[in-house]
């Protein structure tokens, strides 16, 4: 028994449908927070809000990433990604926090890829309700504009469900 030409059309647009279904499905998990944000066998440093510290763990970051052969244009991007995570977590994140509690920073650094991840105590948010700052109307509000440059210098960027922490990846091609 052979198909109709309509069926088979039918049957086409049901699959491309189905597939592109499931991409966004995988997206819709990555940015509500289902997806996962583990790093195995990471650095986990106590990080307190001292700018000093700060850079010195960012500093140590780095060197080993360009030990793992990252270019000087990768490093300015992982810098600012990690600097943005970091400066989030404790202004954002810990807005509502009482006393000034430490975030954890895990890490692992590959050869020409490093993840890192940054967990605060806060309540969360949801990473689709950040707003567009590139829209006109959101151009003078200052928020959004951090996790739209780590998204646009990171490979990969994640939240865990309760939306307070993030995972990055950055890996070189």
């Amino acid at each position: 028994m052979r198909c109709k030409s309509s069926t088979l059309r039918a049957a086409k647009t049901a699959s491309t449908r189905f597939v592109s279904l499931a991409d966004c499905f995988r997206e819709y998990q990555a940015l509500m927070g289902e997806a996962d944000t583990q790093i195995q066998d990471p650095i986990t440093v106590e990080l307190v809000n001292d700018r000093e510290k700060i850079s010195a763990l960012i500093d140590q970051i780095l060197d080993q990433a360009v030990q793992a052969g990252l270019k000087d244009a990768a490093i300015f991007a992982v810098r600012l990604a990690i600097e943005e995570a970091i400066t989030n977590a404790f202004v954002h994140g810990h807005e509502h926090v009482p006393g000034d509690p430490p975030i954890r920073v895990e890490y692992k650094v590959l050869e020409r890829e490093i993840q890192i991840a940054i967990e605060d105590h806060g309540p969360g948010f949801v990473p689709t309700e950040v707003p567009d700052p590139t829209l006109m109307e959101n151009l003078s509000k200052p928020f959004g504009r951090g996790v739209m440059l780590m998204k646009a210098y990171m490979t990969e960027v994640m939240y865990n469900a309760k939306g307070n922490r993030v995972k990055m990846r950055y890996i070189a091609s």
